[in-house]
């Protein structure tokens, strides 16, 4: 934890020390006049990114409810038991819908919802649902094939670079989405891509992010929670795209554009229904049509015709007249994965392991 997040903890941890000791959950629970909420974040909230989403989608909440709600809300949070902890201390205090926004958060709140079948738990990125533990999840290969098609228009090397936190299929998925953009544009478009086995590691980032451009690679896409690769590829003279939130402001006017993470609608709905007594375990995926994913504005430099191209993508993936994963697609090794005349089923999706052909890199 940081010191700011310590704080916080221990101040929380002495109330829950004191409630617990006045009475047990129970008094807790009949004591409670408002909705008690928890949110665990997995890194620091920052002025933009990742986490940086999910506290707005936080703030959604106390917009809507006002008084009528109290949250506490922990961050800095990635090592499995530290999250177990938490998750289970949060419940035990009388927060009746709980938040996780991490992948590897998930093993944690699996051990920790079965204890607690009174508390509603929601799980960004996650893929495993009981009878109180649902998920919310973005199709973040929308954004990213839209994203890979401005790439593809104005890339003159037709190398893309990609860092990406860890090679799970939340982030392999897009990453091949964003190569496979390209190629609706320019088809001998490849990818080289960076795993840096971390979510929050801003030097091991830029020294990535410099790699790939020492590759010859002129658009960089990053998938961590921060604008690290943004902000070398401006300064390096390449584009780049941005990752959650709108990161133009650091990428010395290079941003193509961003795929933004809208998870508001998520919170507040989860928090209305649980309020209302109707909350039920859902598993919700959305992406553009939802407006879950969204594109940032299109930089300057892009021409006017190519952008109402790329806003006409847009409008078709969200209305299903594109799909980013239709078919034929092969994988590195020339297999045959996506018929032609086919599309990539979404659990096969969800649970993408594989690179497209024109990814460069490996997955483990």
């Amino acid at each position: 934890m940081n010191d700011a997040t310590r704080r916080e903890f221990l101040k929380y941890s002495g109330a829950v020390g004191a409630a617990l000791g006045a009475g047990g959950l129970s008094t807790i629970a009949r004591a409670q006049e408002v909705l008690k909420i928890g949110a665990v974040y997995v890194s620091p909230v920052a002025e933009i990114g990742w986490t940086k989403q999910h506290s707005l989608g936080v703030e959604a909440i106390k917009a809507a409810f006002g008084d009528k709600v109290e949250i506490t809300v922990i961050d800095n949070i990635f090592m499995p038991q530290d999250a177990e902890r938490i998750f289970r201390e949060l419940a035990s205090a009388g927060n009746k819908l709980i938040f996780g926004t991490s992948f590897s958060h998930g093993t944690p709140m699996q051990k920790v919802a079965p204890r607690f079948p009174n508390v509603a738990f929601e799980h960004c990125s996650g893929i495993v649902h009981l009878a109180n533990l649902g998920t919310f999840e973005a199709k973040y290969y929308e954004g990213t094939f839209v994203a890979g098609a401005a790439a593809g228009y104005m890339s003159k090397s037709g190398k893309i670079g990609f860092i990406g936190g860890f090679p799970i299929p939340d982030i392999v998925g897009p990453a091949n989405a964003l190569l496979l953009g390209a190629q609706s544009v320019n088809p001998n478009a490849t990818c080289n891509t960076i795993f840096l086995n971390s979510w929050f590691d801003p030097g091991k980032e830029k020294e990535a992010a410099k790699t790939l451009l020492s590759q010859g690679c002129d658009v960089i896409c990053s998938m961590t929670d921060t604008a690290t690769g943004v902000q070398v590829a401006g300064e390096g003279g390449a584009w780049s795209i941005g990752y959650a939130s709108d990161m133009a402001k650091f990428g010395s006017g290079k941003q193509l554009t961003a795929f933004v993470l809208d998870w508001t609608s998520d919170y507040v709905g989860a928090a209305k229904a649980v309020a209302a007594g109707t909350w039920k375990p859902e598993e919700r995926w959305d992406g553009l049509a939802a407006g879950v994913v969204k594109m940032a504005p299109y930089n300057e430099g892009i021409h006017a015709d190519t952008q109402a191209k790329l806003k006409q993508l847009e409008a078709d993936i969200g209305g299903g007249k594109v799909h980013p994963y239709a078919g034929e697609l092969k994988d590195q090794g020339g297999n045959v994965k996506v018929a032609a005349g086919s599309v990539l089923a979404d659990d096969d999706i969800r649970g993408m392991n594989w690179f497209v052909k024109g990814m460069i890199g490996k997955l483990s």
